[in-house]
């Protein structure tokens, strides 16, 4: 009976390994912890921009890899896309911004 156990033990410590193996980040896949993090600081710097009466939050896309935060969409002006930079970099956990905006 000790050996079933044994085996039993064993197996159930090797899935739990690849489990956990699974879920942890690469230089280009995130782990599930970072994608979360991500979702928050995205859902963040576009409600950052709602509150903004300058920057048009439907036009402007955010997306968010490992906290770097990169902007993308059409701006009517330059000030209007350094203002959504200025306020992307303000936000909590976010660790650069990469700006991808383009003028109209």
């Amino acid at each position: 009976m000790k050996n079933i156990y044994k085996y039993f033990t064993a197996i159930f410590m090797a899935f739990t390994l690849l489990a956990v193996a699974g879920c942890q980040s690469t230089s280009t896949q995130e782990g599930t912890g970072e994608y979360i993090d991500d979702t928050v600081i995205t859902t963040k710097v576009k409600t950052a921009f709602l509150n903004d009466p300058v920057l048009k939050v439907a036009e402007i896309n955010v997306e968010t890899f490992k906290g770097i935060v990169q902007l993308s969409g059409f701006v009517t002006s330059n000030a209007a896309a350094d203002r959504a930079v200025d306020v992307a970099r303000k936000v909590g956990g976010v660790k650069s911004v990469k700006n991808d905006m383009r003028l109209k």
